[in-house]
């Protein structure tokens, strides 16, 4: 191969789109165009990204991760599939499409009217879908893009009909009256996985009502408070019976109070006794419908106060609340104030309108209803069952907990929408006749209006997708799926929801295991945000530094459910060492006199060829351990520090001065891009086209380790590697030139023999004029030694340096270090230190104590050697 060959450096931006295009036209993203014999599938549904967004730093993790595991999937033989696809994410996407037409029209929707508004949501999410469909190729994922889906599809909408006329039919699926969370703004009902609490400090107003006091934040939905609640073991209470009647005087004038005794009450909140707004807060509501207890509006769908407001109706929350409280203290009610209340009020995260509960009548999933399709249990019993049976395994673990509090206090699941995007419910009235499912036939059917949340859907991902309810070849091999990745912060929006949906729809589990990635921080830790400026654009750092770095900086130091902190300083280094991934193999290349496919392991000639294949075989067994163990941070880590520390520093500098090597740096180079290749797969599949070969990396069958590992030969090599670094440390302390050809004299009673062998290659690595290897010698007179492993190395320093200047530097060198050891060994003799400090601080001391004993020791010996 000439010289001309291959370029000095790598530059991505030259190839990686030329790479994607091969890696799609060879349909090997497909499963069922993979060569071979595969028996076993492994699946991954991709999270559909919101048809709004564009790809940001959580999804490039995620896309990381996921291509990662689907490539060394594919790589093991199986049928990998990775379905992509977008999620129309109503709420979130008629938000968007409604402010954009008012701000570039100054209409709205209803100016455009539902069919033509809705042409023009498609429109906006088509042009959506293609950019994040582009911006997921940018990452070099390998999904099968084929089998595409988006929910809104009309086959997944088929699904969504089937699914809910199911749920319809076992009476899991009801139409009743309960308290939601509106959104006065978006004039619709806002899933309980999307109200997000933000902390405020307001004031909390304590008012006089009757013989007691109550506090509230919220005195505007006070007009038409007529229960006092208390919990049944308050003492300061225990006159008041329940049921007991009281007259007051209140807002408008004199009322009749009922005393209510309940359980739901905290006796150390407040003054332990408060009165209830059942229509506006959803744990009063439980407590009325417990006592059946009358429940009144007092606040309209629009956030205005209604009629038993009196003189405030028709007036805003904002406008009205100031007054009501004047209106009080003026009546002689208000008892007093606490202006610095803090406490979190429920927002609208698609647009961050403030939530106000309100009882109106909506589509629910019954959560609680014991069915025989799931042996008597109810859909959230069976959703427990599968995790607490180990059936679904959820990484990190400590997760199953919150995932367990969340489900066992899982309420009826509110599914209808007052909007215009999305799946329609799938109910038709006719008068008084109602079907469910297909449009009945025949005139004068009507379809409800409504729309179902996005989660309702969405839960059904890696079934519908997939066929169903069709019994598809597809859903037959790729269901359950094995891996869903996605954030931690998404648990409870969507893993629940899919685990709920697929126990009760498909009577099997969604998937085998959850892998939960952290947030991506800034480098000081900070959540990301345009506020701060802060913001890392995947897109932008793969068009500076390409996508393997890109994809290495999220994967290597990322662990399940950890924050990890990231900078553009970082993606640099793994350029760096995407470069140095170059330089290596680019080396090797041209080092080789045919640069072809080695397809046997080659048989090692020398100990440094035994060592380095032996290391090999370490690295891949530990890689192949620890990616179906999910470990992908360590499995980086260990392959980086192999292909920088073991080839490039050693094999390759061993192989400068030995022949007959080409094979064993041929066999060594390709199995370990194929072992980088889900890692940074773009410069992978280019190094690998430079080995005259028609095939693609990416569909190689993955190392094996087929021999039993050479131990000795590890355990020989790294004394051979402890010497070359201790005379490499002396030449530096004794601050002799590089140029400076030395002689070393190596004493070793067990090691004599092995070292004398390996003498040539410690003669070349630690640049020596000569070397003298013996089981018994004599100290040479004025030499610096060092101890490794059992063998004493000496260098003679006569006519090379000033002795008496050099025994001056030891001597002070002895000083200091003697003294700050006797600084440590008080410190650890310290009781309160010991005590007080955390365990990892006092073995972090003990450790350097240990070090500097060790250096003292080398110090006094090389002083006395030159005295």
């Amino acid at each position: 191969m000439k010289r001309d060959d291959i370029a000095k450096t790598y530059d991505p931006k030259l190839v990686e789109d030329s790479i994607y295009k091969q890696w799609e036209e060879s349909g090997f993203f497909n499963p069922d165009n993979l060569p071979g014999t595969r028996k076993k599938s492994f699946t991954i549904s991709m999270p559909p990204p919101n048809a709004t967004g564009i790809l940001h730093i959580g999804h490039a993790v995620m896309l990381a991760i996921q291509d990662l595991v689907i490539r060394y999937q594919r790589m093991q033989g199986k049928k990998a599939l990775w379905l992509p696809g977008t999620d129309h994410a109503a709420i979130a996407t008629q938000s968007k499409v409604e402010r954009l037409i008012k701000e570039k029209e100054n209409k709205t929707k209803h100016d455009l009217g539902r069919e033509k508004f809705l042409q023009r949501v498609e429109e906006y999410v088509e042009q959506s879908r293609n950019t994040i469909k582009n911006q997921v190729k940018k990452m070099g994922s390998s999904c099968d893009w084929s089998r595409e889906r988006f929910t809104l599809d009309a086959d997944l909408n088929k699904a969504v009909n089937e699914a809910f006329k199911q749920m319809y039919q076992d009476e899991l699926i009801y139409r009743g009256h309960r308290i939601i969370n509106w959104d006065p703004n978006l004039q619709t009902t806002v899933s309980d996985d999307e109200v997000e609490y933000i902390e405020e400090q307001s004031p909390f107003y304590y008012f006089k009502y009757g013989p007691f006091e109550i506090g509230t934040s919220r005195p505007e939905t006070k007009f038409g408070d007529k229960y006092v609640v208390m919990h049944p073991d308050d003492k300061r209470y225990k006159d008041y019976e329940h049921g007991q009647k009281i007259d007051l005087e209140w807002i408008n004038g004199p009322i009749t109070a009922t005393v209510i005794k309940d359980k739901a009450i905290d006796m150390e909140f407040g003054t332990g006794v408060m009165t209830i707004t059942p229509w506006h807060d959803a744990v009063d509501f439980e407590i009325a419908e417990r006592h059946n207890l009358d429940k009144e509006q007092i606040i309209d769908f629009a956030g205005k106060l209604l009629p038993i407001a009196d003189e405030f109706s028709g007036m805003p929350i904002k406008e009205a609340r100031p007054r009501i409280v004047e209106k009080l203290k003026a009546k002689g009610l208000l008892a007093k104030v606490d202006k610095n209340y803090r406490h979190n009020i429920a927002t609208n995260t698609r647009g961050g309108s403030l939530i106000e509960p309100q009882i109106k009548e909506q589509w629910f999933v019954d959560v609680n209803k014991k069915i025989k399709k799931l042996g008597g249990q109810s859909i959230k019993e069976k959703a427990l069952g599968v995790v607490k049976n180990d059936d679904i395994k959820i990484l990190p673990e400590r997760f199953e907990k919150i995932y367990f509090h969340w489900l066992e206090n899982l309420r009826d699941w509110c599914i209808s929408r007052q909007i215009w995007y999305g799946h329609q419910v799938p109910v038709w009235y006719k008068g008084d006749k109602v079907e469910v499912g297909d449009k009945p036939t025949g005139a004068g059917w009507k379809q409800d209006p409504d729309t179902l949340d996005t989660w309702f859907s969405s839960g059904l991902w890696t079934f519908s997708t997939l066929g169903w309810p069709e019994k598809t070849k597809d859903l037959k091999t790729f269901h359950p799926t094995q891996l869903m990745e996605t954030g931690y912060d998404i648990i409870f929006f969507w893993v629940a929801r899919m685990i709920i949906m697929s126990t009760y729809l498909v009577e099997e589990i969604p998937f085998e295991t959850v892998y939960l990635h952290g947030l991506i921080r800034d480098e000081r830790g900070r959540k990301m945000s345009k506020s701060l400026d802060n913001i890392i654009d995947p897109l932008d750092t793969i068009k500076d530094y390409g996508a393997d770095a890109t994809r290495l900086s999220l994967l290597i130091g990322s662990t399940p459910g950890n924050d990890m902190n990231m900078s553009e300083a970082k993606v640099a280094s793994y350029r760096n060492f995407v470069n140095k991934l170059w330089n290596i193999s680019r080396y090797i290349l041209m080092k080789v006199e045919r640069p072809v496919l080695v397809t046997k392991s080659p048989k090692p000639k020398t100990l440094a060829d035994r060592w380095i294949l032996s290391e090999l075989d370490e690295l891949t067994e530990l890689a192949t351990k620890n990616l179906e163990k999910n470990n992908f941070s360590l499995v980086g880590e260990k392959i980086y520090e192999f292909t920088w520390s073991k080839l490039a520093d050693w094999y390759v500098e061993v192989s400068k001065s030995e022949d007959e090597k080409d094979d064993i740096l041929l066999f060594v180079l390709q199995n370990l891009l194929k072992l980088w290749h889900p890692f940074c797969p773009y410069v992978t599949e280019v190094i690998w086209q430079k080995l005259n070969t028609d095939s693609l990396l990416m569909i190689e069958p993955w190392p094996k380790v087929k021999t039993k590992i050479d131990k000795q030969a590890i355990k020989d090599f790294n004394l051979i590697q402890e010497i070359v670094v201790a005379i490499r440390n002396l030449r530096t302390e004794s601050k002799l030139p590089p140029s400076k050809r030395l002689k070393i004299v190596i004493v070793s009673p067990k090691h004599a023999k092995l070292i004398k062998s390996e003498s040539d290659i410690i003669k070349n690595l630690a640049r020596l004029e000569d070397l003298e290897v013996s089981a018994s010698a004599k100290k040479p007179a004025e030499s610096l030694s060092a101890m490794v492993l059992g063998a004493e190395i000496y260098l003679p320093v006569s006519g090379m340096m000033d002795i008496g200047k050099e025994v001056k530097r030891l001597e002070k060198e002895v000083s200091r270090i003697s003294e700050f050891t006797l600084h440590l060994e008080e410190k650890l003799k310290n009781q309160r230190f010991l005590e007080r400090a955390p365990k990892d601080i006092i073995a972090a001391e003990e450790t350097k104590l240990k070090d500097n004993k060790a250096q003292l020791a080398i110090l006094k010996k090389n002083l006395k050697s030159l005295k």
